[in-house]
């Protein structure tokens, strides 16, 4: 390593999925050489002759064997495993780096490796990937979430910034409140909107994702720029006829969602209460129509 700028690589990236081929044609991008790479879905290989055309698809201990850095991009229950797996078998070497891309880990889950004088990382990217080559462009600016020692988290950083991110950093015992954070703000938000797209269609409505779109920006804008201050509707009016009839329409033509519906709208609430936008009388009112 020069200082905190990496020296040029050569990368491996186990788990050539949307995120791992994004993050290894990346740092391609930036100058380092990825060698190799491990996938054997087809669709893993499609990916990979896409994002990351001419590298070869190798078992996972040869790709460790190639590389100086290895982008562990696998799901978070087969990450331990695969890191023990590896250690095992005596695939490590001293002084190699590797970096995990999982919200949910910090570098404990790396252990076995840094047992063997790997120089372990956690740089979690905080977007969604589709996998095609319009990810690149989508990481420029991103956040990602970084955890390491003190003495390199330099490097994990200066490896986020060629990457074109953000490095943002996450202490070793915040990563699971950490990740559990962005798992509402990303995936719980895409169930909310197409539960509501869904009811919308149900409703009628013909085109619900042209009918919601602008109403979702605008709340998505106001609620990050104002917090609290952006909650409207009868919860907040403390409407309790409406919710009432809210809760038995869904009751009658959509009780799949009924349950989220009551349990958004019980926090929706508590948090207008804790700011002072609804009454204390109001909100027992409210959730006692809520039951």
């Amino acid at each position: 390593m020069t200082g905190s700028r990496p020296a040029r690589l050569r990368v491996g990236v186990i788990g050539v999925g949307r995120v791992g081929a994004t993050l290894g044609a990346a740092l391609r991008r930036a100058g380092h050489a990825v060698v190799a790479a491990s996938g054997v879905s087809a669709e893993s290989v499609a990916r990979a002759e896409r994002l990351l055309p001419g590298v070869p698809l190798l078992p996972a201990d040869d790709v460790v064997a190639l590389s100086d850095f290895v982008l562990l991009s696998v799901p978070d229950d087969v990450l331990r495993p695969l890191v023990a797996g590896l250690a095992e078998t005596g695939t490590w070497r001293v002084g190699q780096l590797v970096a995990h891309t999982s919200g949910a880990h910090g570098i404990g889950v790396l252990d076995p490796a840094a047992a063997r004088g790997v120089l372990a990382l956690a740089l979690h990217p905080v977007m969604t990937f589709t996998g095609r080559p319009e990810d690149l462009d989508r990481l420029l600016g991103s956040a990602f979430g970084v955890t390491a020692l003190d003495e390199l988290r330099a490097v994990a950083e200066a490896l986020v910034v060629e990457m074109g991110g953000e490095p943002v950093w996450v202490p070793e015992a915040a990563r699971p409140l950490y990740h559990a954070a962005l798992t509402i703000a990303s995936n719980h938000l895409v169930t909310l909107v197409n539960d509501a797209l869904g009811v919308l269609a149900g409703a009628g409505v013909t085109e619900p994702s042209r009918l919601a779109a602008p109403l979702l920006s605008a709340s998505l804008d106001n609620v990050l720029r104002l917090g609290d201050a952006a909650l409207t509707g009868p919860v907040v009016r403390g409407d309790v006829a409406t919710i009432a009839a809210h809760v038995a329409t869904l009751h009658r033509e959509a009780p799949e969602v009924l349950p989220s519906y009551v349990a958004m709208a019980r926090r929706t609430a508590e948090r207008a209460r804790m700011s002072g936008r609804l009454s204390a009388e109001r909100a027992v009112e409210v959730l006692a129509v809520l039951g």
